[in-house]
């Protein structure tokens, strides 16, 4: 009798066992890429949004500061403090920071109830080598997530630009971030042509401030180049070429502090430089396509995410580069981790298509 009665009183216990489990952890949609790092955690949405880079005491090595706060310090950053980009080129440049930066955002991320992730998935370049992959399911690792997936950022993308998931004809979505331009085709929720270009749009922002420099004798940061691509920059001719901002730095023939008045115009041509690139990526990809997948694309066009979506006529210029209708996405920066959040949705859908080498997937799995 006594032991039934144990029995009894805790099963309640193990009935809300699985409630009580979704309380404490967390399962996340991660977007890590050169430009943000954006989590959205499942039934809460996006919860972080963070520039990805990291103040570091050059006489330590410790990190003073992440995200939005290290990225605030850009240009007036203390002498004994450099800033560092964990992530190039959509991969990890340096592990030991990547892995310190993720796990802060993580713990950003959690509830106050939690102290482990469940579970995540991860998005990552079309291409992405062993050691690449490796290096990022190592720093999710040391960010205590138990079991992590690896998507290919196209497949995200178009999940979360709202490509049916069982749709037999092709789509095409042409993902722009800071430092990439990712293509990729999908059809019955699987990529069938995938391609990574390193071009994107933190381009711009270097070709503005090398065009200042070299021209116009005006040596200017990071965030002023940004600045004049977000307030000036068009992807096609601007509608007010005249239209100016002063811009203010170091004069490079008196290292004297200077201001010039730069145009719609001029930053217009710079854009060219790299707009031409991303376009010319595109037309090699749909170059490569099967007949019938092309006349898939022919009919409905590209789909274009990412935060190179938000230049001002990016799809204007892409249109009328391809022939084809081109429609930027709702929130297209979101892209990638709304469709990555979709995925726990999709369980089988998600384990049929994480790109996670067997070996890697039942390390992650074997950790839970």
């Amino acid at each position: 009798m006594m032991a039934k009665r144990s029995y009894r009183r805790r099963t309640p216990s193990f009935w809300h066992f699985g409630r009580l489990r979704d309380l404490i952890s967390d399962s996340m949609a991660i977007d890590m890429g050169s430009a943000s790092t954006i989590i959205a955690v499942k039934g809460r949405g996006i919860v972080v949004d963070e520039p990805s880079v990291v103040a570091v005491n050059k006489l330590t090595g410790e990190v003073v500061a992440y995200g939005s706060e290290a990225h605030e310090m850009q240009g007036r950053e203390a002498r004994e403090v450099t800033l560092v980009a964990p992530m190039m080129g959509g991969v990890v440049a340096d592990f030991v920071y990547t892995e310190k930066m993720l796990d802060h955002f993580v713990r950003q991320a959690r509830s106050g109830f939690s102290h482990f992730s469940r579970r995540a998935v991860m998005g990552v370049l079309a291409g992405v080598t062993h050691v690449e992959q490796r290096a990022l399911l190592t720093a999710a690792e040391h960010a205590h997530i138990g079991r992590i997936y690896m998507v290919e950022e196209g497949l995200a993308a178009a999940i979360g630009a709202g490509v049916e998931i069982e749709e037999a004809r092709a789509s095409c979505v042409v993902d722009i971030g800071g430092d990439t331009t990712n293509i990729a085709i999908v059809a019955l929720g699987q990529i069938i042509y995938a391609r990574a270009e390193r071009i994107g749009s933190n381009n711009i922002d270097a070709a503005i401030a090398e065009r200042l420099r070299r021209f116009r004798g005006l040596i200017i940061g990071a965030p002023s180049a940004a600045r004049l691509k977000n307030e000036l920059g068009s992807a096609i001719e601007p509608d007010d070429p005249a239209r100016a901002l002063t811009v203010k730095g170091r004069d490079i023939h008196t290292s004297a502090p200077g201001a010039i008045e730069v145009t719609a115009d001029e930053i217009y041509v710079v854009t060219q430089n790299v707009t031409r690139k991303i376009a010319d990526a595109v037309r090699n990809a749909l170059g490569d396509l099967q007949p019938e997948v092309a006349a898939d694309i022919y009919d409905r066009g590209i789909i274009l995410t990412g935060g190179g979506a938000l230049l001002e006529g990016m799809d204007a210029y892409l249109q009328r580069e391809t022939n084809l209708t081109t429609t930027s996405t709702e929130e297209p920066r979101y892209a990638i981790v709304k469709g990555l959040a979709q995925l726990f949705d999709i369980p089988l859908l998600l384990r049929r298509v994480a790109r996670n080498e067997p070996s890697l997937l039942l390390d992650a799995e074997a950790s839970v």
